[in-house]
């Protein structure tokens, strides 16, 4: 719970095992996609990246610092993301697909909520972008992102 009693965004989402299941939509989602499909599969990606997704947006999300704990920081997750060039259709297809995850995955369909996650997602996806041209430099010790129902907590 936030201070002011209400649910974190983590918590109206319905936890660990509801952000897994958005991870897996979300995945499934980016495989069938053409443009996506190549990034999504392969060995290139650790074999938990599904699991360590849906630690990841369950922690920026207000939930437990899994990610953080268990399996990288902000820094490494901005590394993983950049000198790829220009990649601004994929990240808008990325966030289609997450938005279409969020009914896959049974997400409430809470208004308040789905704009929340939206405006998450949007400026997750920004965010990767800045990192994305061929050497760009991916800052040290990069804060984990905190997001609330009003947006990014500084």
């Amino acid at each position: 719970m936030t201070t002011a009693g209400r649910p974190t965004p983590y918590d109206a989402v319905g936890g660990d095992d509801a952000f897994l299941a958005l991870a897996r939509a979300h995945h499934r989602r980016c495989l069938a996609d053409p443009e996506l499909e190549h990034p999504f599969s392969g060995s290139h990606l650790h074999p938990q990246h599904v699991e360590r997704l849906a630690a990841y947006w369950a922690e920026v999300l207000g939930g437990p610092a899994r990610y953080s704990r268990g399996c990288a920081d902000q820094t490494h997750v901005l590394w993983l993301h950049s000198g790829n060039g220009e990649i601004d259709d994929l990240g808008r297809r990325f966030l289609a697909c997450f938005l279409l995850a969020l009914d896959d995955a049974g997400v409430p369909d809470d208004p308040e909520l789905r704009a929340c996650l939206r405006a998450y997602m949007e400026w997750a996806v920004a965010d990767v972008l800045v990192y994305s041209p061929p050497g760009a430099e991916v800052p040290a010790g990069a804060a984990m992102p905190r997001w609330t129902w009003d947006g990014l907590a500084v």
